[in-house]
């Protein structure tokens, strides 16, 4: 999941605070998801996906693009 939320998040152009913004989380909370030290709460899952334009099935899948 780290690599995915990036991904998306760059393909999208964002920087991780303004994802954090959109999310109402810190900056340090995106930073430490993307690089796997936590993972987003399951509640904070549908916005998180809804944020990066992608499903919550696509943030877990392992293929690449």
């Amino acid at each position: 999941m780290k690599n995915k939320i990036k991904q998306f998040r760059e393909k999208l152009g964002i920087s991780q605070a303004a994802l954090s913004k959109k999310l109402d989380v810190s900056q340090s909370t995106v930073a430490m998801w993307e690089t796997g030290e936590n993972v987003p709460k399951t509640n904070t899952l549908p916005e998180l996906a809804k944020a990066l334009n992608c499903s919550i099935d696509d943030l877990f899948e392992d293929k690449e693009d």
